[in-house]
């Protein structure tokens, strides 16, 4: 456990990549810190994390990932990103995702610059045609609502809020018992249609993890876009449910931050051509049209940082070599749930979420009574 959030909470990150240790001592770390209270919280030096850095993320990255970075700094560091040792590189980015994934036929792994922050952007020039609907319940899913809400050519998004600790989906019922839709065909087909619905797998801010699933009834062409930034890799999820499941590689995936990978269906692939054929002014940069044409070319459209991309690979190539998605999840179930048992168990402590369906087994946050 590591830094407090606001006055007495606790946000611990139980990403699959972070840790090749022993499990921690839970009943031992349940008895020594059975008594605190909020007002003068006191963790034994011994259960303090070895590396001051950890975290909800970014992750520590393994060892055996900086050995590799080495080892490439004679042949890889410093090469162009049109050139082979790059784009060999992007090339086991993107098998090793369709594998961790088990991608359906027609979903291409996308690839570009800038975070996930930026495919915020990406998304609302290149794959909401008119309006998004988006579920928000903590600070990231926030920040994408604004960004198609804002967005000067799009219309009002419809965002459902729910408190910090609850999940949300914007299901046509959802949006229509909230009173943003008059009823769940206005939402579904109706002249406020959502073409977008968006939500985060998980929520970094709060340590809510949602299922992922097709909302029913929408829009045979109305695109499932979902956040996975802290999710990816260490939650499980059926592709299949979504459009556009993207993420930066900074936490599971164990790289560094400023790049940006979505995993898109063919009816994404062809909504970012229709809206591109259109006539819509989309920065060159943030051109989602471009960035599916090069990532097929195993590349980016401009220039990556080559360490991520290598750093990244490793990791992805490390947890198939495990056992793949059902390795890590199972590895995020376990350790999440030595925290969440201390947390009920302990006199001063419970868990943030209340609702167990609700935690995430990469993200676990924990109140201090």
């Amino acid at each position: 456990m590591t830094s407090l959030y606001d006055a007495a909470r606790t946000r611990v990150s139980c990403a699959s990549p972070s840790h090749d240790g022993p499990v921690p001592d839970a009943e031992g770390a349940r008895r020594r810190i059975s008594s605190v209270t909020a007002t003068n919280i006191e963790i034994p030096n011994d259960l303090l994390p070895a590396d001051g850095r950890f975290g909800s993320g970014p992750a520590r990255i393994r060892p055996a990932q900086i050995e590799a970075l080495t080892s490439a700094a004679t042949e890889v560091l410093g090469t162009s990103h049109r050139q082979a040792p790059v784009k060999n590189l992007v090339g086991r980015i993107r098998s090793g995702l369709a594998d961790l994934f088990s991608l359906p036929e027609g979903y291409e792994v996308v690839l570009g610059n800038g975070g996930s922050t930026v495919f915020w952007d990406v998304a609302a020039f290149g794959l909401v045609r008119e309006r998004a609907a988006h579920a928000t319940f903590g600070e990231f899913g926030q920040k994408f609502a604004k960004a198609t809400d804002t967005a000067p050519h799009l219309k009002s998004s419809l965002i459902l809020n729910a408190e910090p600790g609850t999940a949300a989906i914007p299901t046509p019922e959802a949006l229509a018992e909230a009173g943003l839709v008059s009823s769940p065909a206005e939402a579904a087909t109706g002249e406020s249609a959502a073409d977008v619905f968006a939500w985060p797998h998980n929520e970094t801010s709060t340590g809510v993890a949602t299922q992922i699933k097709r909302p029913a009834g929408i829009a045979e062409d109305a695109l499932v876009v979902i956040d996975a930034t802290s999710g990816a890799g260490g939650l499980a999820v059926d592709i299949a449910e979504t459009d556009v499941y993207y993420f930066a590689p900074q936490k599971n995936m164990g790289s560094d931050g400023g790049l940006w990978v979505a995993i898109m269906s063919p009816r994404a692939i062809a909504r970012a051509q229709e809206i591109k054929d259109s006539g819509r002014w989309i920065p060159t940069s943030l051109d989602l049209v471009t960035a599916v044409e090069n990532s097929a070319k195993d590349q980016t459209y401009n220039t990556p940082a080559v360490a991520t991309l290598l750093l990244l690979a490793e990791q992805i190539e490390w947890i198939n070599g495990n056992g793949g998605l059902t390795w890590a999840t199972e590895r995020t179930a376990e350790s999440s749930g030595l925290v969440y048992d201390w947390a009920e168990s302990a006199e001063a402590t419970h868990p943030y979420v209340v609702e167990p369906a609700d935690r995430s087994s990469v993200v676990a946050t924990v109140d201090f009574d």
